[in-house]
């Protein structure tokens, strides 16, 4: 099993040490690092781990608990092997040459990209901002297409106001949003809970990596995007 653990630790030597010798004493195997953050005398790390399916992860959580300074944001299953930002620019090129399916390609590939659950297009009211919020038929962002992992039927949480950020229902799951600029378009990634993993909530710099994927695809995709309706696009 491929599990994602992110962890706060103090940003001094031998502190990232200590952390993957627990995780090995644990019985992880460590596939790969990431740095999200350091600041403030603190660091953000992601560690990929291939943990035994029979193992309980309660044991990983209470070595890494027992570190001093040591913090465990989340831990979930992560979806195939882990990616880095290379990867961005091959699915972009996938976009561009073939920009008929251009916003599936872009929908199916990003939960892989970030160790998500699944994604969405949605589409927004274009009157959003003057509706100020309020609920009811209509008001809700619409499904354009969605990733094969998603929940269905899917009920999308309020997306707006429409930018680039993290947010989270209470007691459920972990989103990331990003809009397209056009249309009314917005990208929704998400993470949620499975057999008692905590997964963690999106961290700015993978709103920024999903954000950057959306404008680089809205610029490829160009006014293709505008014709863009809820069920124009098939799920697959």
């Amino acid at each position: 099993m491929l599990l994602r653990v992110r962890v706060t630790l103090p940003d001094r030597p031998g502190a990232l040490g200590q952390v993957a010798r627990t995780l090995g004493v644990a019985g992880a195997d460590i596939v790969q690092v990431v740095v999200l953050e350091r600041l403030g005398g603190r660091a953000v790390d992601d560690f990929t781990v291939v943990w035994p399916g029979a193992a309980r992860v309660e044991r990983l959580l209470a070595g890494l608990a027992a570190i001093p300074g040591v913090q465990v944001d989340g831990v979930w299953r992560a979806i195939g092997a882990p990616v880095n930002g290379g990867h961005d620019a091959e699915l972009l090129a996938q976009v561009a040459a073939n920009p008929a399916d251009g916003l599936a390609t872009l929908v199916d590939a990003v939960p892989g990209l970030l160790a998500a659950d699944w994604a969405a297009a949605a589409v927004v009211p274009a009157d959003w901002a003057a509706r100020n919020g309020a609920k009811g038929v209509g008001n809700e962002p619409r499904v354009a297409y969605a990733s094969w992992r998603a929940p269905s039927p899917l009920h999308l949480p309020e997306v707006t106001p429409l930018r680039a950020r993290p947010f989270a229902e209470p007691g459920g799951a972990r989103y990331a949003v990003a809009p397209f600029g056009r249309g009314g378009l917005v990208l929704l990634v998400a993470r949620t809970d499975e057999d008692d993993l905590p997964a963690a909530a999106f961290h700015v710099t993978e709103v920024d990596r999903v954000a950057q994927l959306v404008r680089a695809a809205a610029v490829i995709l160009g006014s293709r995007l505008d014709a863009v309706t809820p069920a124009t696009v098939s799920q697959v």
